[in-house]
């Protein structure tokens, strides 16, 4: 496995002084993008088939071990502050359940019927998508959630740093991310973990995109929860509306802190309960309820 080999150009690494190690790890990051483009096409594919799925009210699930683990967790978690989603939507699975988030869990990676089991109790179905996140591509953990979930109809998806893993038999998109030798071998917490977090960005980032959740390049569905994000909140219904500080603040206020809802209510010169009902008839794309209301739609600099 290309993950476990030994990088020649970090063989007598301990031995460098600082800054001549921070600049060899920042080459070696350099790398990871340049590894997430080859497998753009691929990542597109999942892309698709999640939205699919969620435009159809399943949900998403990231199965991993260790790094990866932690890492689908932290992209599940972020998207209900971010997108306003049900936590159901997109949900974490991690090897050695909740205190392997905080504390290695080692064994736990080998388990495979705690893998099956997983995804039996979450009753996957085939209307949800799981998205499998093993560095070597071939951890017992995830390779047997996604084989059940596979078997329950669900779509699948396997993320990883090496080729020819067993998975690839039975899922549905295969991004083999080559990110090479670690500097130190076989710490993928490394550029294998950084390219992972690049492509479950792209994941959340564009299903929410293309669900209706961003306008333009504004997260329209934040959640305004603490007072940094009612100010993010009022600027965003400023810089689409045109409408004072003030202004802003009184119609997200009255709109319930629902983001869209004051902007359609201030676009339209509309109650709070009218914006609700033209942004439920656009299927809460924002975008759409502005056209209809013969707005245009294009953000300006």
């Amino acid at each position: 496995m290309g993950t476990e080999d030994y990088n020649e150009l970090t063989l007598n690494f301990d031995l460098l002084s600082t800054l001549e190690m921070a600049k060899i790890m920042n080459q070696e990051d350099k790398k990871v993008p340049l590894a997430v483009e080859r497998v753009l096409p691929d990542i597109a594919r999942a892309i698709d088939i999640i939205v699919e799925k969620l435009k159809e009210g399943g949900r998403l699930f990231y199965v991993g071990a260790g790094t990866s683990g932690r890492l689908g967790i932290l992209d599940a978690v972020e998207c209900p502050p971010t997108f306003s989603v049900d936590p159901e939507m997109v949900q974490g699975i991690i090897a050695g359940g909740e205190k392997a988030i905080t504390s290695a869990v080692e064994y736990a990676e080998d388990d495979v019927e705690q893998g099956k089991e997983e995804i039996r109790k979450r009753e996957v179905s085939e209307n949800d998508v799981v998205v499998g996140i093993t560095a070597s591509g071939t951890t017992p953990f995830v390779i047997s959630a996604l084989e059940e979930a596979h078997k329950r109809g669900a779509r699948t998806v396997l993320v990883t740093n090496n080729y020819n893993s067993p998975a690839k038999g039975f899922v549905d998109v295969v991004i083999e991310i080559d990110t090479g030798p670690e500097v130190i071998a076989g710490s993928t917490r490394l550029k294998a973990g950084t390219s992972q977090k690049l492509v479950l960005n792209m994941f959340s980032t564009i299903s929410m995109a293309k669900l209706g959740k961003v306008y333009g390049n504004i997260m329209v569905d934040v959640k305004p929860t603490n007072q940094k994000l009612i100010n993010r909140a009022v600027r965003i219904i400023k810089k689409i509306t045109g409408a004072t500080e003030d202004t802003a603040l009184e119609r997200l206020k009255a709109c319930n802190m629902n983001v869209k809802e004051a902007i359609v209510s201030i676009m339209g010169n509309l109650s709070p309960a009218e914006s609700r009902k033209l942004l439920e008839e656009s299927n809460y794309y924002l975008r759409i309820a502005l056209e209809r209301l013969g707005e245009k739609t294009t953000l300006k600099p």
